[in-house]
């Protein structure tokens, strides 16, 4: 019955992933190659979805569009996007290490994730239709997507996500971002990985929690400094240079009285 012609709005999350830099990758191997590159990559990442309770929308090229909350309907469906998500990390360090020893080209991943209304249902035309969701949240999650590379990170979460997740999982603030066609800014938050974090995470964490407090309160030599303890703990944390850029930016020419210390998206 829940796939049957026709949307309906519901409550659920969104999964995209997408391989950095498949263009350059696709360019330096044969169409064979090529496609067993795809398949030993999508295979092992949509037997994850399915194993988290996903529902596979589409893959678009190199890119994996999933659904979690429906056809059949559950209410800790962001816990199984953000596992989801998680778990495709580990599986890619695995094919990371088995491209390298064969002298295939090096894959990484970006993954957003948003919670939100979507319709879903069977959508199309007369000859084709394809059981899928729709709407502002869908369009969130596949821009927050592409904004891991804005951050050096890998699994972006909106703060829709996180507040369904983060009693169960660690992620931390890392912008507030106005996108393309929006006024309202979103929190995102870098997914760190479900319960706590070793020590040595927590401690870095903690202080880029404390250099992003006082990088939106302008005071920014200050946060700059924390910044640059997060950066001692964990030399490529690529969130806390970012920042130490920008606080840098803001010491040399300070913002306007009406700052908000929200950062536009100037891409889809």
């Amino acid at each position: 019955d829940n796939i049957e012609l026709g949307g309906k709005k519901m409550r659920m999350s969104v999964f995209f992933s997408d391989v950095r830099g498949f263009t350059t990758i696709s360019e330096k191997l044969d169409p064979q190659k090529l496609s067993d590159v795809l398949n030993r990559y999508l295979s092992p990442m949509t037997q994850i979805v399915f194993s988290n309770k996903g529902t596979l929308d589409k893959y678009m090229g190199d890119a994996v569009m999933a659904f979690f909350g429906a056809p059949i309907p559950f209410n800790d469906h962001a816990k199984h996007a953000c596992r989801c998500a998680l778990q495709s990390l580990v599986k890619l360090k695995e094919l990371q290490q088995e491209f390298k020893e064969q002298g295939l080209p090096e894959i990484d991943i970006g993954i957003g994730i948003n919670s939100g209304d979507m319709n879903v249902g069977n959508m199309g035309s007369d000859t084709v239709r394809s059981y899928t969701v729709m709407g502002d949240a869908v369009n969130l999650g596949s821009r927050l997507e592409g904004i891991n590379k804005e951050y050096g990170t890998r699994i972006i979460i909106s703060q829709f996500t996180y507040e369904d997740v983060k009693d169960s999982f660690t992620a931390r603030e890392v912008d507030w971002v106005r996108v393309k066609g929006k006024n309202e800014p979103v929190r995102i938050f870098e997914l760190v990985c479900e319960g706590k974090p070793k020590a040595e995470t927590q401690e870095m964490l903690a202080a880029f929690q404390n250099g992003f407090d006082l990088y939106h309160e302008k005071k920014f030599t200050e946060a700059k400094a924390q910044f640059q303890k997060a950066l001692e703990i964990n030399p490529s944390d690529s969130p806390s240079e970012l920042y130490v850029e920008r606080c840098d930016d803001y010491i040399t020419e300070p913002p306007p009285e009406n700052w908000d210390g929200v950062y536009v998206m100037k891409t889809k």
